[in-house]
């Protein structure tokens, strides 16, 4: 009998069962470029970490003047992403491990991202992950993106899970907080170290300060175990 009985876990994709962040840079700096922002940086990428990619260009079009809709925005970026993606995006070795890992267990798993859902499907599917991981919600599908709880909430409706026998595994601020508004425990692995400090990882059940570096399968699953044990 697994010890993780009545426990479902909810993965997000970008960053955190996937290193797909430089794929969604590069989109963006093109996108921008081409739109009169020449000098778009990682810096300034990492502002828009773990937000949908509505929600980003949302918050382009006002911070840059773009003259561009919304809507030719969205469009341009998800194409650009997942001429990107469908090439280049690498799971985490561990990362799939502890996938693999749960799915010997029976766990029930799902994606909840804040990408299209072609690019979620894309991504799972490119990497082979959709062999495990069939359950997807993409923000595009809720009211609200992360920083609030729609999208685990959703996630774990359609597993048929209450919120509190979820897990969130998450690498960015906003996910972390959405799985704190949920009511759902979480699993931080931040995707810039030097955010481990900011006060949405301090909800975090478990916070795995290196980030992927410092991130196994097997710690994360022996962390599960106690803390469905403990309730």
């Amino acid at each position: 009998m697994s010890g993780l009985s009545g426990m479902s876990v909810v993965f997000d994709l970008d960053g955190t069962l996937v290193d797909s962040e430089p794929n969604y840079f590069e989109a963006g700096r093109q996108v921008l470029a081409e739109h009169g922002v020449p000098d778009f940086t990682w810096a300034d990428h990492e502002r828009y970490l773990g937000i949908s990619t509505l929600e980003t260009v949302m918050l382009w079009k006002r911070e840059y003047g773009l003259r561009a809709s919304v809507e030719e925005l969205l469009a341009a970026k998800n194409r650009r992403y997942l001429e990107l993606a469908r090439t280049a995006t690498r799971a985490y070795p561990e990362m799939r491990k502890f996938v693999e890992l749960l799915a010997s267990e029976g766990v029930p798993m799902a994606v909840a991202s804040g990408s299209s859902f072609e690019a979620i499907t894309a991504i799972l599917a490119g990497t082979g992950l959709d062999a495990h991981l069939r359950t997807v919600v993409s923000a595009d599908e809720v009211a609200h993106g992360k920083p609030a709880p729609d999208v685990f909430l959703e996630a774990a409706a359609r597993l048929g899970a209450a919120p509190a026998d979820c897990m969130v595994v998450e690498d960015a601020a906003p996910g972390a907080a959405a799985a704190h508004a949920a009511g759902m425990r979480c699993v931080a692995i931040p995707y810039v170290a030097a955010q481990a400090d900011a006060p949405e990882f301090a909800t975090a059940g478990l916070l795995v300060r290196g980030g992927q570096a410092e991130f196994t399968a097997r710690a994360a699953y022996d962390w599960l175990v106690r803390a469905a044990a403990s309730g």
